[in-house]
C-alpha cells in the first residue's frame, strides 16, 4: 500500500497557517535581509550564526527558497522526460504538488525580496526512471538535512512553521526509498547540513544561482 502524504495547505494571507508572512518573519524581517546579495546570504550561513532573530529567519528563508525552486523544477522535468510509470509517477506527481505549495508559501513570506529563481541543468537525472529515483532520494535528503541544519538558528515561530514542511520532506524521502526497494529510514538519526553544504549539494545537483 502506498504511504499517504498529507497535503500542506497554501496559506497566503493567513496569519494562522504554515509559513504565513507574520508567523515566519514578523514585521521588518524581510527588509533586514533585502540589501545583501543572494549568494552572500547563502554562503554566510553556517553552523555558527547569531542568536535567532527575524532578520536571521529571512536569510535562512532565502536558502529554503532555492531548495523549493529546485524541487519543483526537478519533479516537473522528470514527469515530462523520465518516462515515469505506476507508483513512481504517483510519487512524483504528489511530491510536485506539495513542493509547489511549499514554494508558494516561502515566496509569499519573502514577498518582493524573494531571491531570483535559479537556473537548472539536471543532466541525466531526469532522463530515466532509474536516474530519477536515485536523484529524488538525494534531493529529498538534502532538503531534510538542510531544514534540520537551520532549526537551531530559527526563531520559535518560524521553526514551528518549518517543522510542518520538513516532516513532509522526510515522508517524501521515505516514500521514494520504499519504491526503490530500500529501507525507508536507514539511520536512527539524520545528520544536518550547514547552509554552505546545502548550497554545495544544490550546485552539484545542477543548480546555478
Amino acid at each position: 500500500m502506498r504511504p499517504t502524504i498529507p497535503a500542506i495547505e497554501e496559506c497566503e494571507g493567513s496569519i494562522h497557517g504554515p509559513f504565513s508572512r507574520r508567523a515566519l518573519l514578523g514585521t521588518g524581517a524581510v527588509a533586514a535581509a533585502a540589501g545583501v546579495p543572494l549568494v552572500g546570504r547563502l554562503f554566510r550561513l553556517g553552523d555558527a550564526l547569531g542568536a535567532p532573530s527575524k532578520a536571521q529567519d529571512a536569510k535562512i528563508l532565502q536558502l529554503v527558497l532555492q531548495l523549493e525552486y529546485t524541487q519543483v523544477a526537478f519533479y516537473q522535468e522528470a514527469l515530462k522526460h523520465a518516462g515515469l510509470e505506476g507508483e513512481l509517477r504517483d510519487f512524483a506527481r504528489a511530491t510536485l504538488a506539495h513542493e509547489r505549495q511549499h514554494l508558494a508559501a516561502v515566496k509569499s513570506a519573502l514577498g518582493a525580496n524573494a531571491g531570483a529563481k535559479p537556473t537548472f541543468n539536471f543532466g541525466q537525472r531526469t532522463k530515466s526512471a532509474r536516474a530519477f529515483t536515485r536523484s529524488a532520494i538525494e534531493l529529498e535528503d538534502i532538503a531534510v538535512a538542510g531544514y534540520n541544519g537551520q532549526a537551531a538558528n530559527l526563531t520559535k515561530a518560524t521553526l514551528a512553521s518549518a517543522a510542518e514542511i520538513v516532516s513532509v520532506e522526510a515522508r517524501h524521502a521515505a516514500w521514494v526509498r520504499a519504491i526503490a526497494g530500500q529501507v525507508a529510514a536507514p539511520d536512527p538519526v539524520d545528520k544536518p547540513l550547514t547552509a554552505k553544504q546545502v548550497s554545495a549539494g544544490l550546485q552539484a545537483f545542477g543548480v546555478s544561482t
